[in-house]
C-alpha cells in the first residue's frame, strides 16, 4: 500500500534551492534514511511532510489525500508524526509521565478527565506497552534529567510513538549520543519499527549506523534527490563518496 507520494516538491528561501524537485513514494512498513551534506534539504523535507513549512509547488499525497496545505496538527491527527535534532521533553517529569502526557494529548483526553488518572486504564496500559517497547521500564519512575542523553533521546521517539503514527519521521535519533551507545538505540528504533510495522523517514549523517542498519537509502544534495537504493548500490556509487563520504568507505 502507498502511504507517500511527494510530486515535484520545490521549496525556496531567497535564492536558496532547498527542494528542487522531489519526487519520490513509500510504501506501507518501509524504513528509509535520509543522507546527505549540510544543507542538503533533509530536514526542509521533513518539516514540508509534516507540514511546519509548505511547498512552494508540487504536491503532497498521503494514503491517497492531497494533504499539501494541511496544517501540523491536521497531518498528527492523520497519523504524520515527526521528532526533532533537539530532545522535546518535559524536564520536571519522570519517563512514564513523559509518555502519559503524549498519550493524554494525542487521544485529547486533556480537556474531558472527569476522573483521576488511575481511573483511565487504557491509558496507563499502553503507557506501559510503550516502555517495554523501548526497553526504558526500568527507568519509568526516573526524572528525565537523572538518564543519559541516549535514554532522553528514546523517550523522545517514544513520545512520538504514543501519538499513534503511520508514517513517522525521525531527524537525526543518535545525534549527539555517546559512540558507545548509538548501537543500541538505533536497534531498539528499528526493533520498535518493526514491531508496529510503522512507515517510518531517518536522517541520519552517521554512516556507520546508516552502512549497518540502513536498507533503502536515499541521498540528497543541493535540494535534490541524486541517488535512492540499497545500502550496497549507495556505497559503491563512486559520484556519493566525492560528494558525501570523501572516498573513505569502500
Amino acid at each position: 500500500m502507498e502511504i507517500l507520494k511527494l510530486v515535484n516538491l520545490k521549496k525556496y528561501f531567497g535564492g536558496v534551492r532547498a527542494l528542487d524537485g522531489i519526487s519520490t513514494t513509500l510504501h506501507e512498513g518501509e524504513v528509509v534514511t535520509i543522507i546527505g551534506p549540510n544543507g542538503a534539504g533533509k530536514t526542509t523535507l521533513i518539516n514540508t511532510i509534516s507540514g511546519y513549512v509548505f511547498p512552494d509547488s508540487g504536491r503532497i499525497i498521503y494514503m491517497n489525500e492531497d494533504i499539501t496545505k494541511s496544517t501540523p496538527i491536521e497531518r498528527v491527527n492523520k497519523g504524520i508524526v515527526r521528532s526533532f535534532q533537539l530532545v522535546n521533553t518535559f524536564d520536571k517529569l519522570t519517563v512514564y509521565e513523559n509518555i502519559l502526557v503524549s498519550l493524554i494529548s494525542s487521544r485529547k483526553y486533556q480537556n474531558k478527565m472527569t476522573k483521576t488518572l488511575d481511573s483511565y486504564t487504557d491509558i496507563l496500559e499502553e503507557a506501559e506497552s510503550i516502555l517495554k517497547l523501548f526497553e526504558l521500564g526500568d527507568k519509568a519512575d526516573n526524572l528525565i534529567t537523572s538518564i543519559s542523553y541516549g535514554d532522553r533521546k528514546l523517550v523522545d521517539v517514544a513520545i512520538s510513538f504514543a501519538l499513534n503514527p503511520k508514517l513517522i519521521m525521525l531527524d537525526e535519533p543518535t545525534s549527539g549520543v555517546a559512540t558507545k551507545d548509538k548501537d543500541d538505540i538505533m536497534k531498539k528504533i528499528l526493533e520498535a519499527i518493526m514491531k508496529t510495522g510503522v512507515t517510518a523517514m531517518i536522517i541520519e549523517h552517521d554512516m556507520d549506523i546508516v552502512f549497518r542498519y540502513g536498507k533503502r537509502v536515499m541521498v540528497m544534495h543541493q535540494g535534490k534527490i541524486i541517488a535512492d537504493g540499497g545500502v550496497e548500490e549507495i556505497r559503491k556509487d563512486e559520484e556519493i563518496k566525492k560528494i558525501l563520504l570523501g572516498g573513505v568507505y569502500a
